[in-house]
């Protein structure tokens, strides 16, 4: 996997493979270089398990807490 990939920001259509939901964490598995994506209550829940075992963690949970821009008319 590419730095390149491994550090884009996640978007709205990148989805939890959990459950579907917008992905907020990504993780690249060391071992295989595998990509998994989790909205941020999987990605808690898998933490302790996966996170030992990641090349990269990139979480963007931070994003869940700001508000969105007001458009001007």
């Amino acid at each position: 996997m590419t730095t390149a990939v491994a550090d884009r920001t996640l978007t709205a259509a990148d989805r939890c493979d959990r459950c579907g939901a917008q992905a907020y964490v990504r993780v690249v598995l060391g071992a295989s270089g595998g990509e998994l994506l989790f909205c941020g209550h999987h990605a808690r829940a898998v933490e302790p398990t996966l996170k030992p075992l990641s090349s990269d963690w990139h979480d963007e949970t931070d994003r869940l807490h700001q508000k969105a821009p007001v458009p001007v008319d």
